[in-house]
């Protein structure tokens, strides 16, 4: 009779087991507090962390997101975060945790373009401090090594490869008129706030563009490199990527200004315009880097090889990155509990009821 209600009581316990294994009821875990948003193998994600963020992306001239569009940003920027701790977990156990040295250099490179004064007020039109900047930079650095290691170290673009890329497409290769590669410097007569370059250095009136046209040109005959000089002076968007346009269909120039258009189609390759006066009382020096004649490019192009090289490339690693990252969230343990929020208050979050 004893072993009876012994195997009875055992089996009672079984089922409850089985029961909690696959019930939702069992299997539902409680959040550890209201403000936490996620948990990421047991690492907690605030709601402070997903606002501050959120802050940041929604600009105040912009109209107020209604509460749907809010929330759904919010869910937006919580999963980015979620899968950023799990690549930076994956990152601390490799040993890949960007040092202090490699944060501070970037760091200072993200500020360089600023002033002081420019710089707190994107801190604070940001809702960020130095120390959220430095975190978020030491996370992406640390992820990037990590990817660099496991993804992009991986990546082969054989001979072969190209070949069958470029029978397989080979009318995009057929340049129907010339094109021109240029870089430019530009020179405003009004210093623009919204424009930064490296050291951040802006005519403030046509007379300081005039000298400042000068001092480059001055700069340039010595031997300087045009897109370092851009870089550092050019006082338009292009000064990030060093005056590079890129290539640029001969027709495209018919919208520019003559003087401009003359100035290019006249240079060889390597030459460099001297300051053009504009109308706005500024200056721009182009820089002719290559110019290439119409017709179909050949695979033995050195250029079109290393153009689909690079296509190749880029598309491989922006599939292995996605598997990379689909592969690490299966092995995670994520709860978020905003979502389940969300669910559980029909489109609202507890404190709004």
């Amino acid at each position: 009779m004893r072993n009876k209600v012994q195997l009875k009581w055992t089996m009672l316990v079984l089922a409850a087991l089985v029961a909690c294994a696959f019930g939702a009821g069992c299997r539902r875990e409680i959040a550890p507090g209201p403000d936490v948003w996620a948990v990421v193998n047991g690492k907690e994600i605030l709601r402070e962390d997903v606002e501050k963020i959120f802050r940041s992306r929604v600009t105040a001239d912009a109209p107020t997101p209604s509460q749907e569009e809010a929330l759904s940003l919010q869910l937006s920027i919580l999963d980015e975060l979620v899968n950023s701790e799990i690549l930076l977990q994956r990152a601390n156990k490799m040993n890949l945790v960007a040092s202090d040295a490699e944060v501070e250099d970037k760091f200072t490179e993200s500020k360089s373009p600023y002033t002081e004064e420019e710089f707190q007020k994107k801190l604070k039109d940001t809702g960020l401090s130095v120390d959220d900047l430095r975190s978020d930079i030491r996370r992406q650095l640390s992820i990037q090594k990590l990817l660099n290691r496991e993804v992009v170290a991986k990546i082969s673009i054989t001979d072969q490869d190209i070949s069958d890329f470029y029978n397989k497409n080979r009318a995009q290769f057929n340049v129907t008129e010339p094109q021109y590669h240029v870089a430019q410097i530009v020179i405003t007569p009004r210093a623009d706030p919204t424009v930064h370059n490296r050291k951040n250095d802006k005519a403030a009136n046509e007379a300081e563009a005039g000298r400042k046209a000068a001092m480059l040109i001055q700069k340039l005959n010595a031997g300087a490199d045009f897109a370092e000089l851009a870089a550092d002076y050019s006082e338009d968007a292009s000064a990030s990527t060093g005056g590079d346009l890129g290539f640029q269909p001969q027709s495209s120039f018919n919208k520019s200004d003559p003087v401009l258009k003359n100035a290019v189609l006249s240079l060889k390759p390597g030459g460099v315009t001297q300051p053009i006066h504009v109308k706005d009382g500024g200056y721009i020096i182009l820089k002719l880097v290559a110019k290439e004649a119409s017709g179909q490019r050949e695979l033995s192009d050195v250029q079109v090889q290393q153009a689909i090289r690079d296509a190749l490339r880029t598309r491989k690693e922006q599939l292995l990155r996605s598997a990379y990252l689909v592969e690490a969230r299966d092995e995670a343990h994520v709860a978020n509990y905003l979502a389940r929020q969300i669910l559980e208050f029909a489109g609202k979050l507890p404190s709004a009821k």
